[in-house]
Order: structure tokens, then C-alpha cells, then sequence
């Protein structure tokens, strides 16, 4: 159901974590009792690779459903199954990882890491549904992690990415908080590689091309490259 941009290796909002998140997060939030606050990384050897079952999850969301005051619970439950709900492209999970993270976020607003992932579940959700609804209710969510954490570039291209994939896409909004990120953070690959694309988009080809240039002058290496490249050549053949 989920889209991968093979091109920008995965890098929409949360797809960004898909490739790197094994199942041993989730196997921590079915491992521990409620209020804990267990990093993945604590997870024995033993469960590296264990598939869960769909019985195990909606057991833990049925039991997050019956502490619905337990904050540290539906934080630790609502990232793991966002998580995971990202690496399987589960679009049912994925909704209720949101939810779960809103009653998180319901209980303790202000928390950066809730914010930014149920920022994140919400974008997945509408780019999967083309839902420009669902992208506005991320912009907004995107918009209070970012007073809690000014500048961030991560979070401030997910939310011009929320312009970027609507339907009609807005090039134009889309451009112009990319081009901000970019030149507040000169080696942020990520907003110079969805600025490039949104400029192609607009003929703004010149200006693409200099953008493409500065990328390469930070990551040669960068696996969107020669597809950006690709990009702009069609669209200057398709100028003349």
C-alpha cells in the first residue's frame, strides 16, 4: 500500500526509519510492564529477529487501551508500533500507533519524541490515503515539535514535505521552506535533495542545477544523485 521512493532511499518523514528498525522495539514494549521506559537496545540477543504475531500486538494495544493514563506506556508503545508499522507497511497499524500516540500526547504535551512520531504517523497515513487532510493535521503537529525544538532540520523538511506531497502538490511552499532549511543548514542533505526535485517540478532548472552541485559537493556518495540528475536532464529536454 505504502509507496518507497527508491530514489531518496526511503527518506519520506517516517519510511526514514523503516529500513534500520528491526522488530526487537516492538518485542520491548510486549516485554515490559507498564511505565517503563526500556531502550531497545536492552533487548536480549535472544529476540533479535522474532516475528511477532498479530495476537501479541493487539494484546499490547488492548492493554494500553485499559491504562489509558499511563503515559510512559503509550509513549513507548505508540513509538514501537509506529515503528513497526513503518518497516511492515501496515497501514492498520499504523493508525493505531497514531492513536495511541495521541493519547500520549493528550496526557503530556510538549513531549518532542511524541510529537515527532505521531508528526510522522500522520504523514504516513495521508501520503498512503493521498489525504491532504491528513497531511494538514501533520503540519500542525510538526509545527509544535518545532517550538520545542527550533530549526531542527529533520523535522522542519518533514513538514515541508507535507506540502511537497499533496494533491496537487504545492511546489511552491514546498520550495521555499526547503530552500530556508537548507541554507540554515548547509550539510542537510535531506532538504537539498527534495529541493532539487521541487525545483525540477517548477522548470526552475538553473537553480536546480546548483543545488544538485552543492549536494554532490557534500555527499558524492549520495544515493539520490544520479536519479536527480536523471531528473533534470528530462526536464531540460523537455524545455527545448
Amino acid at each position: 500500500m505504502f509507496v518507497i521512493i527508491a530514489a531518496l532511499g526511503g527518506f519520506i518523514a517516517g519510511f526514514l526509519l523503516a529500513n534500520s528498525i528491526n522488530r526487537s522495539q516492538l518485542i520491548v514494549a510486549r516485554d515490559q510492564g507498564p511505565s517503563s521506559s526500556a531502550p531497545a537496545a536492552n533487548t536480549s540477543a535472544d529476540s533479535q529477529g522474532t516475528e511477532l504475531t498479530a495476537s501479541e500486538i493487539r494484546a499490547k494495544i488492548v492493554e494500553a487501551d485499559k491504562k489509558p493514563n499511563d503515559f510512559d506506556y503509550q509513549k513507548n508503545l505508540g513509538g514501537a508500533l509506529y515503528k513497526y508499522a513503518a518497516m511492515k507497511q501496515d497501514a492498520a497499524l499504523l493508525v493505531e500507533s497514531a492513536r495511541i500516540l495521541e493519547r500520549a500526547n493528550s496526557l503530556k504535551a510538549g513531549d518532542i519524541d511524541v510529537l515527532v512520531a505521531l508528526g510522522n504517523a500522520k504523514f504516513d497515513t495521508a501520503y498512503a490515503d493521498k489525504n491532504n487532510a491528513g497531511f494538514a493535521s501533520a503540519r500542525e503537529i510538526y509545527a509544535k515539535a518545532l517550538e520545542l525544538k527550533p530549526g531542527d532540520p529533520d523535522i522542519s523538511t518533514d513538514r515541508a514535505l507535507t506540502y511537497f506531497f499533496l494533491e496537487p502538490p504545492d511546489y511552491d511552499k514546498a520550495r521555499t521552506e526547503l530552500q530556508k532549511i537548507a541554507d540554515a543548514n548547509p550539510k542537510h542533505e535531506r532538504s537539498l535533495q527534495f529541493l532539487v526535485k521541487a525545483l525540477v517540478n517548477e522548470k526552475k532548472i538553473a537553480e536546480a542545477d546548483k543545488a544538485l552541485a552543492r549536494l554532490k559537493e557534500i555527499n558524492p556518495q549520495n544515493r539520490s544523485m544520479s536519479e536527480l540528475q536523471d531528473e533534470i536532464t528530462q526536464a531540460r529536454a523537455g524545455n527545448k
